[in-house]
């Protein structure tokens, strides 16, 4: 992949988007569309966005029974996404069942553990060990499923990426030196998660946000 960087466009209204996305697409490799864009426009909305000539991340976080997960991926096979997450913690069989039935040429990631968690958050959740145990297991869950790769943050890629030698890695949660983290708890820079061996580097607000997100695109594209 020439460039990693895949735009979060978590942008409400349609033609915001698009522009946005005009604005940034010398300086990305693809669009990540989530669950608030979905919601709001849906198969049109991805269409709409496709039409740029970008490859599609859909980042929708599948995880529910096995069928339920088999037949959500079955319905966007029409919107032919390069990426599509489900949640690791949604069992070795809803990964299996969610591979089996997605379309050719797209690559199922499984998300690990989100980036806004931190130890306090697993304990509060009922889960015993620190964050980098808890990805690692969920990381050899989804290999041993036949998935792609996994989401991770940047502080677990390179561990991750020595376990799974041929895997796919996508990292969010990435800032910029000097940038505030927002809501993210476990961050990275973009070079740092790219040197540690992200596939696919997630950045949303730093690039949306920027009064002038074409040159942050572009000074981000810059340090890789």
């Amino acid at each position: 992949m020439s460039n990693p960087i895949y735009l979060a466009l978590d942008v409400p209204q349609l033609e915001a988007a698009k522009t946005l996305a005009s604005k940034v697409k010398p300086h990305i490799g693809g669009i990540k569309l989530g669950l608030e864009f979905f919601c709001a426009h849906g198969h049109h909305g991805v269409h709409e966005i496709a039409h740029l000539g970008l490859p599609i991340f859909l980042d929708l976080k599948l995880h529910d029974i096995p069928n339920t997960v088999a037949a959500a991926m079955q319905a966007i096979h029409v919107l032919e996404p390069a990426i599509v997450t489900v949640h690791a913690a949604g069992g070795r069989a809803m990964m299996e069942d969610a591979k089996a039935a997605a379309a050719n040429g797209t690559k199922v990631v499984a998300v690990t553990m989100l980036t806004s968690l931190d130890e306090r958050d697993l304990l509060r959740i009922g889960i015993n060990g620190n964050t980098h145990d808890q990805v690692m297991r969920l990381a050899q869950l989804a290999e041993a499923a036949g998935l792609d790769g996994i989401v991770c943050s940047g502080h677990e890629v390179g561990k991750v990426r020595k376990q799974w030698k041929d895997g796919f890695f996508v990292v969010p949660g990435l800032r910029p030196s000097g940038k505030v983290n927002g809501d993210q708890k476990r961050v990275s820079t973009p070079r740092r998660a790219r040197d540690d061996g992200a596939s696919v580097l997630v950045i949303g607000r730093p690039i949306s946000r920027a009064d002038d997100p074409a040159a942050a695109a572009r000074a981000i594209e810059a340090t890789l």
